[in-house]
């Protein structure tokens, strides 16, 4: 007998699945990646400039990015350039995000794979909660401050690398800062990712026609440094248990060079795959009326719009 998982927990399938891969060439493309010096966006620049894509990394740590500069150049002959924002503040996201769109003048990929997990509530200077921050609300405000450069350079992609771990939930748009509920790690991590599916959904709307794709994606299971701003025990089992469960994160590197360059992905949009395989997420990602007030509330959030008041 044949065991038939049930559509929203086809996830533990899917991630034994045989993934989709792609050798296309991505010689001339200009990629801009987020949290391009370790884990999952390290591996993904590595196999961009392999397709010869040429990078523009936007990071936190410039010592970091100089050295994977350095590296990449060296190895693969394209060419890479950085520009630093910490996350948490999106005064400086929004900086530099202009930077990179006033020096160049097409952009054909943009992926937002920088990440937060927080065991512990964490407010930056504007009262809003880290992870929120860190995970949705700047690679919102990035999506949103290089649309139009990504329109004029179409065809073009977006991908915003998610993960299973919007299925924990904990998004409630009344208390996005955690200031009315009892804060956990894991349902802060799943407020984050669910709110940029919610917007990834509205993203796609709002494309439609002008040749620009936006799709989200659960890297895998991998090891990757994300959580080492815990405490010094959550390092510990990090590090030497939870680790040894993981793969590589070079998977997730190949899997996302195939959603940026694989031809038959030119007219895909507003899905979300696991790696490569088509996903549906849970339930109360496709939540409408939830997608309609987090983007709203993300554009207020990203000071894109006034605040009502």
């Amino acid at each position: 007998m044949i065991m038939k998982f049930p559509e929203q927990l086809l996830f533990m399938k899917n991630r034994k699945a045989v993934q989709k891969h792609s050798d296309e060439s991505m010689n001339g493309k200009l990629c801009v990646v987020s949290g391009a010096t370790s884990g999952v966006g390290y591996e993904t620049i590595k196999k961009l400039a392999a397709g010869k894509a040429n990078i523009v990394m936007l990071v936190r740590n410039e010592n970091k990015a100089k050295a994977v500069k350095e590296e990449i150049e060296k190895k693969h002959s394209v060419f890479v350039d950085y520009f630093i924002a910490d996350f948490s503040d999106l005064k400086q996201v929004k900086k530099a995000v202009l930077e990179i769109s006033e020096k160049y003048p097409r952009v054909d990929v943009l992926i937002n794979s920088a990440g937060l997990y927080s065991t512990k509530r964490i407010v930056n200077e504007e009262g809003y909660e880290m992870v929120f921050c860190v995970n949705h609300l700047a690679t919102f405000l990035i999506t949103k401050l290089l649309m139009n450069k990504l329109i004029e350079s179409s065809p073009s992609r977006i991908i915003q690398v998610n993960s299973e771990g919007h299925r924990f939930n904990g998004l409630n748009v009344d208390d996005l800062n955690w200031e009315k509920r009892t804060y956990t790690g894991l349902r802060s991590y799943g407020a984050s990712k669910t709110a940029q599916l919610l917007t990834v959904w509205k993203f796609a709307q709002e494309l439609k026609g002008t040749g620009v794709t936006i799709n989200a994606m659960h890297p895998g299971g991998v090891r990757t440094n994300i959580g080492n701003n815990n405490g010094r025990l959550y390092r510990w089992f990090l590090h030497h248990i939870t680790w040894h469960f993981l793969k590589d994160p070079k998977i997730s590197g190949e899997a996302i060079y195939y959603l940026a360059s694989a031809s038959e992905l030119n007219n895909v949009s507003g899905v979300f795959f696991n790696l490569t395989i088509k996903e549906k997420p849970a339930k109360h990602a496709l939540n409408t009326k939830k997608q309609e007030e987090i983007w709203n509330k993300s554009l207020e959030m990203t000071g894109l719009i006034k605040k009502d008041g």
